[in-house]
């Protein structure tokens, strides 16, 4: 009995650390495949933020096998508001797969008002379509 009290523990122990990590980044990105319902793995993501008339590239990463980006936004940033976009190179994600898309980069273009809180972008992909919204 201590033993499985013990596990559950730990196993909650780490959810919660990597939680706490990733809550002191203020982006995070997941992106899950709705022909399968599986996470996707492998995606290219970029963030810029928008400054006068260009997009400046802010740091870029690669989605986990989870189809997860914790930690977004470069460490040691301050968030400020403003426009900020991630694109989903969804291109090779889907030639990697040896499936055709319609879509071969994805931008979503946000706005951020209040610096203070955490900015979560979920993705749900398919070779034809796709669909986004804020997360928490």
């Amino acid at each position: 009995m201590n033993i499985l009290r013990n596990s559950l523990a730990a196993i909650g122990l780490c959810g919660l650390s990597s939680l706490v990590l990733a809550a002191g980044n203020p982006l995070s990105v997941h992106v899950l495949n709705l022909e399968n319902g599986l996470p996707s793995p492998g995606v290219k993501v970029t963030l810029e933020q928008h400054v006068d008339q260009d997009w400046n590239a802010l740091s870029s990463g690669v989605t986990n096998e989870q189809g997860r980006i914790a930690e977004l936004f470069p460490a040691g940033q301050a968030l400020t508001a403003g426009e900020y976009r991630v694109v989903f190179k969804t291109g090779d994600y889907f030639k990697q797969a040896k499936r055709d898309t319609f879509f071969p980069e994805i931008p979503v273009i946000f706005e951020v008002k209040q610096t203070e809180q955490h900015y979560h972008i979920p993705l749900l992909l398919s070779p034809y379509g796709f669909s986004t919204y804020r997360g928490s």
